[in-house]
């Protein structure tokens, strides 16, 4: 017992440290982002001035509108697109299911370098305009892999008796995946649009080569600004975005907790 004890503390201490590691650099941000010391890292009292800063720098509020139109277009497109690909992959055979399987998995391994300099060179191939469409097909391209590795991992547990109950009392193909596969699978597609929309809002390699004049994005634009020295504005910008992660996440839980009650009466 004595023994079990120790381990349950280094355990729990290991535990603490981990966390630690994790949330105290995002502290730190939040933290400093009320200061009103123009140095990021400096404590000289509280204030609100540089989220005042940051809702009056129009620059700044056009790279988030852009942003939030990438990521939201992006996050539609590849859901639908990705969810549609891993049901495909987990229901039916075709010719080319192996290879298709595995180039799935491509553009999670490959470096975000290799890709956004392969969408580049082809949009100049193809002599596309750079600009937020541009930039929305990258993210889709990127983003689909993501969304039919969550979603395929939802499939894997599916009771597939539901959707022949649903079609024995008459439900055609179309029905049951509408009224049936598709709510079941619902939490899967909600887990994999808030990892699309994440990936494709905080992207900054795939944005920065495809991006064209005007489409700049919150990520690039926070990177500009670096360069002419680091202010607590981004502090307080960065805390913005991640009470926004926060509120998305919340909001997501609450809505599938509404579902799978409604669902269980």
């Amino acid at each position: 017992m004595k023994g079990g004890g120790w381990g349950r503390r280094a355990l729990l201490l290991h535990s603490g440290f981990v966390y630690f590691f994790l949330y105290a650099p995002i502290a730190i941000i939040v933290i400093f982002s009320f200061s009103a010391s123009r140095s990021p890292t400096a404590w000289s009292g509280f204030t609100l001035d540089w989220y005042r800063s940051f809702f009056h720098n129009a620059g700044m509020l056009q790279a988030l509108q852009n942003s939030l139109v990438v990521g939201l277009c992006a996050t539609a497109l590849s859901t639908v697109i990705g969810t549609l690909v891993a049901f495909g992959l987990d229901r039916f055979d075709f010719p080319g299911r192996r290879f298709l399987d595995q180039i799935l998995y491509l553009p999670i391994v490959i470096p975000d370098i290799v890709m956004a300099l392969s969408l580049a060179l082809f949009y100049h191939f193809i002599h596309l305009p750079l600009g937020l469409f541009s930039i929305i097909i990258g993210h889709v391209a990127f983003d689909i892999s993501f969304v039919a590795v969550v979603v395929r991992a939802r499939l894997e547990g599916f009771d597939r008796r539901l959707e022949e109950a649903a079609q024995d009392l008459g439900a055609d193909g179309t029905q049951t995946f509408l009224r049936v596969t598709l709510p079941l699978l619902m939490p899967g597609v909600v887990a994999a649009a808030l990892l699309a929309f994440t990936l494709s809002f905080e992207d900054f390699m795939i944005a920065f080569f495809t991006a064209g004049v005007g489409s700049t994005t919150l990520p690039i634009k926070v990177y500009s600004s670096i360069k002419f020295g680091v202010t607590p504005e981004i502090n307080a910008i960065s805390t913005c975005i991640l009470a926004f992660a926060v509120f998305s996440i919340l909001a997501a839980q609450r809505l599938m907790g509404k579902e799978q009650v409604q669902s269980a009466k």
